[in-house]
């Protein structure tokens, strides 16, 4: 969440070389967000929970897991529904003015929370964007490696990570009183570690959205280069091309500017100058504060997305919301969109090979 950083900024015994931004630079604040947040989180609170829980539900108790990628999917939906259980709190932060009311022990663990909610969201849709890379580019390797114990296993992995990986939030923040009023607040860095978070920020989210550019980069030119072959009339290769973009465009749009303000935040901390420079530290603080509601928004906005461009699952909640309306079979696996994008692939690829063999036989 946005934090609220005090400071003498007309004070000039501090030696500037020694001291950090968060000391000596004004946090900014932009206009009418103590109005504009509570409304948004209110609102990303109702629809996110109401809408995980459809999903969720929808997926283990109507339809069972059927498809591995549901695996997914539900840690994914787990991990925002968890998040959005802390959002009342800072509701209750922004309509008091940046007042922390919730005590101690909720202001470190609500900022965790929020740690892992990014680092488990970055890391399952890493999974996901490996296994349709698999799917579509080497179908012969995922049916070898596709199997439902190796994912529920990697889930549990991604869980413990990303446990791991907020933990220095619990360090980082702290409970201070500014005028006898309560603020929850990060604690200045020392060098070193404003190092480790840059290291962090890096290797545990920039690298694996690369990673996940990297691998729909790659399903998106085999998905066009089958689609150029099979013709115009392939309307699922077309329709698969759209939800790889919605996912990773979505994602970049909500999770990106924020992790870009973060970083010049980490880097104006860097900073060592015998005189204040405070424009980067101002933009950062600026850019967090406008930036975060996008990036939590994105955990109501998951359902959605699924709900609007994956059939399957479409089915599957409205067949939870309308369980008297009869639907066509949910829980068969050959609906999948992966499977069946990799049996056309697949058949393509034998068609070809066949042809190629029967052009040789007739040359020779």
């Amino acid at each position: 969440m946005t934090e609220t950083t005090f400071s003498y900024n007309n004070s000039y015994d501090y030696d500037f070389s020694t001291e950090s931004p968060e000391e000596y630079c004004q946090a900014p604040h932009v206009p009418y967000m103590s109005i504009f947040l509570p409304i948004l989180y209110t609102t990303v609170f109702l629809v996110g929970i109401i809408g995980n829980s459809i999903l969720m539900g929808a997926l283990i108790f109507k339809c069972g897991i059927h498809r591995l990628i549901n695996i997914f999917i539900i840690n994914l939906a787990a991990s925002d529904f968890v998040f959005l259980l802390t959002l009342p709190l800072w509701v209750d932060k922004e309509s008091w003015l940046g007042v922390w009311r919730s005590g101690s022990f909720l202001c470190k663990g609500s900022s965790y929370i929020i740690s892992v909610n990014m680092y488990c969201n970055i890391f399952l849709l890493t999974c996901m964007s490996a296994d349709r890379y698999l799917a579509i580019v080497h179908p012969s390797v995922a049916r070898k490696v596709r199997r439902r114990l190796y994912f529920n296993r990697l889930c549990i992995c991604v869980w413990l990570l990303s446990c791991l990986l907020g933990l220095p939030t619990l360090l980082s923040r702290e409970l201070r009183q500014y005028d006898g009023k309560a603020y929850c607040t990060d604690v200045e860095l020392i060098f070193a570690k404003r190092i480790l978070s840059l290291i962090m920020l890096i290797l545990a989210f920039f690298f694996p959205l690369l990673s996940i550019l990297t691998f729909y980069c790659c399903i998106t030119k085999k998905l066009c280069m089958h689609y150029q072959k099979s013709g115009k009339h392939d309307k699922k290769l077309r329709k698969s091309i759209t939800i790889v973009f919605a996912v990773v465009a979505i994602f970049v749009f909500s999770w990106i500017p924020y992790n870009i303000f973060k970083l010049l935040a980490i880097i104006s901390g860097l900073q060592n100058l015998k005189e204040p420079f405070c424009l980067l530290y101002v933009l950062a603080q600026a850019g967090l504060e406008v930036s975060s509601p996008f990036a939590f928004a994105n955990s109501c906005a998951n359902p959605f997305i699924y709900y609007c461009f994956d059939g399957y699952i479409r089915r599957a909640i409205s067949r939870c919301l309308c369980p008297w309306v009869k639907s066509h079979n949910v829980g068969s696996s050959s609906d999948t969109l992966d499977t069946r994008i990799s049996h056309s692939l697949s058949t393509s690829i034998q068609r070809e090979n066949a042809v190629r063999k029967w052009r040789h036989s007739i040359s020779i």
